[in-house]
């Protein structure tokens, strides 16, 4: 019998790397859907912080932050860009090559 390992666990573990976590999340812009933007940003927040300390670096309350990183949720820039600062990172725009 083969063991399985949890594949979250082992994501969240290698997001918790910046480098990581950048190119995750920058993966997940190509795609034209937001929502997989979303959870690849609710998988870099679980790995790095909780909601709560999030919540508190970012002037919002909890309940508001999970409804805009909601596979529903239609966050406006400058929420996506503070929750990003207050992770590390911040947003860019480059040149189609």
């Amino acid at each position: 019998m083969t063991r399985t390992r949890n594949y979250k666990d082992d994501l969240l573990k290698a997001l918790s790397d910046p480098i990581e976590a950048r190119e995750y999340l920058n993966a997940a812009l190509k795609d034209e859907n937001l929502e997989v933007f979303l959870l690849a940003l609710r998988d870099v927040i679980e790995a790095n912080s909780t909601m709560s300390e999030l919540a508190r670096a970012t002037n919002r309350n909890r309940e508001s932050l999970y409804k805009t990183l909601s596979d529903k949720g239609n966050p406006q820039l400058n929420s996506v860009r503070s929750i990003l600062s207050n992770l590390g990172f911040k947003l860019a725009v480059e040149a189609n090559n």
